[in-house]
This record gives structure tokens, C-alpha cells and sequence, in this order.
């Protein structure tokens, strides 16, 4: 089982975490033929084998993809295909299947942070969430305007930052289009920024090839060296020793590892224990009125 840190616990009941769920997190769940979505990579290496595509052109998508350049890898993908092709076979992946919620999606609701970040294109957890919720939870993408009035506000919140299936010519999910997010909204940019400085960020099911992270975390260590650090939460055979090494220098990030056997279930069940510690926090910060 994880040892969850005494100043992550801290955090998530004081509700000053932000949880960022990566793909990863949305893989737990199924639909009723068994189905689990795909992750990003997934999606890419599937979309190798569409009949529009040359042999050459899949060879070139290959080649990206073996180099770890996904971003380019899924630019020449929706130019080769078409956008409308290209936004059909999105929704076939990631909305049609009709997946729902895993335990994992219970256990992250319990923490009750009330900022959650997901580059998701899914609604697994949107919709878990807005149901348990009583729609009470509010759900922004970055394209929004007022973002920021429900941050400072005290609303639960879901950003959405690389949009949503529901409107797939907004999602960011190519080279271009992470390019044009930057450029056409600077302002959630900026907000991301300011979240990272004043919360501490627990990346779940996420991984460090993803562009914004990288940005943010880079941003972050350099501006703020001596800053407290972010928790990544990965697989223990994910990285060596070094290579975690080197991430936690550079990106001022502390890894917590997990044993990923029996389809990540100690990372459920830890979070089940995480949810009571956090629970028992707040139950003292209450009595104690230590806010």
C-alpha cells in the first residue's frame, strides 16, 4: 500500500490540492462488452491500421510514434484522414463505447478536492461526478471565458483543459493545436500557472511526455526552486531510479510508487485508504477550528 505523505493529506483536506487525472485513470473503466478506454498512445498505434491511410503514410506515423512525437504523429494522422473522418473516428474511440465509471472515479470523488484537472476527452468522470454531485459540480474547458470566477469562487470545479468529445474541433490534440491554445488563450494559461503556485498539484494516471505538464512543472521548478514540491503518482517499473531522479531535479516533483499487478489495484485501494486519513484530517481540523 502506498504511505501516503502527512503533507498531502494535509493539503487534500485543507482543499488545497488540485488532482490532475491523467488517461490513465480513465483506462479503469469498461463498458458492457468489457472494453477499456484507450490511452493516448493506444489510440495513436491503432490509428495505424485505417484503410484511408497509404503505406507510406502510415509509415510515417509509425516512425513518429516510435520516437515518442506524438504530438506530430496525431497532426499527420487528422491531415491525412480529414477532419471529419478524423473527428468520427474520436467519438467512435472515446464517446460512443459508453464506458463507465470505475472504482478509482469513486475514490477520487470521496477526496472532494474542489479542483480537478483532466486532459481527458471522455466524460467518465464528468459525468460520474455531475451525477453524485446533483449537477452541483461545475465543469469548464479552457476555451471558457469566466474560469476565473469559478476558481475564486467556492464552486467544485472540473477544468477540462484539452477540451471534451462533445465538441471535438476544440480539442487539443496535435502539435497545431496545442500551439493555437496558447496563443488564443493565454488567460487560462495563466491561470493554470497561478494553480500550480498556490496548490499542490497530484498528478494520477498522467505522464510526463504530456506537453502542458511539462510546461507547467518546468515553469514552476525554475521560477520557484525552492518551492514545495508536486506528487506524480506512477507505477513502480515505470521509470529507473535515475530517470526519477533526474524528473525530481528538474521538474521539483516527488514521485509515489505503487505496485501496478492485478490491473493497478493497489492504487484503488490506496486510494481508499487516502480517503479516510483525509476524512479523519479534516474531522480534526474541524474540532480543533484550525483552518
Amino acid at each position: 500500500m502506498i504511505n501516503w505523505p502527512s503533507s498531502l493529506i494535509k493539503d487534500i483536506a485543507r482543499r488545497n490540492c488540485v488532482l490532475y487525472l491523467g488517461s490513465g485513470v480513465s483506462h479503469n473503466s469498461q463498458n458492457a462488452n468489457g472494453e477499456h478506454p484507450m490511452t493516448w498512445l493506444e489510440f495513436l498505434k491503432n490509428s495505424i491500421n485505417n484503410p484511408n491511410l497509404s503505406t507510406k503514410q502510415k509509415r510515417e506515423i509509425s516512425n513518429k510514434i516510435k520516437v515518442s512525437d506524438y504530438l506530430m504523429a496525431c497532426e499527420l494522422f487528422r491531415r491525412y484522414v480529414g477532419r471529419d473522418v478524423f473527428n468520427d473516428i474520436v467519438k467512435d474511440a472515446f464517446q460512443k463505447p459508453r464506458y463507465k465509471e470505475a472504482d478509482i472515479h469513486h475514490q477520487i470523488f470521496k477526496l472532494d478536492s474542489r479542483i480537478v484537472v483532466t486532459p481527458n476527452f471522455d466524460r467518465i468522470y464528468d459525468t460520474y461526478s455531475s451525477s453524485e454531485s446533483k449537477s452541483t459540480i461545475v465543469i469548464k474547458h479552457y476555451y471558457d471565458t469566466d474560469i476565473a470566477n469559478f476558481i475564486r469562487d467556492s464552486d467544485r470545479i472540473i477544468l477540462k483543459i484539452h477540451g471534451c468529445i462533445s465538441k471535438p474541433d476544440k480539442m487539443i490534440f496535435s502539435q497545431v493545436d496545442y500551439a493555437k491554445a496558447r496563443n488564443d488563450h493565454s488567460d487560462f494559461y495563466q491561470i493554470l500557472n497561478a494553480l500550480i503556485i498556490t496548490q499542490t498539484f497530484v498528478f494520477l494516471g498522467a505522464g510526463l511526455n504530456d506537453p502542458d505538464i511539462r510546461l507547467l512543472l518546468e515553469n514552476y521548478s525554475f521560477q520557484y526552486k525552492w518551492s514545495r514540491k508536486h506528487f506524480f503518482v506512477i507505477p513502480k517499473n515505470q521509470l529507473s531510479e535515475t530517470e526519477r531522479k533526474i524528473y525530481e531535479d528538474s521538474l521539483n516533483i516527488s514521485f509515489i510508487l505503487y505496485n501496478p499487478s492485478d490491473n493497478h489495484k493497489e492504487l484503488t485501494d490506496s486510494l481508499k485508504e487516502l480517503v479516510e486519513k483525509v476524512e479523519a484530517k479534516r474531522t480534526e481540523i474541524a474540532e480543533s477550528q484550525d483552518w
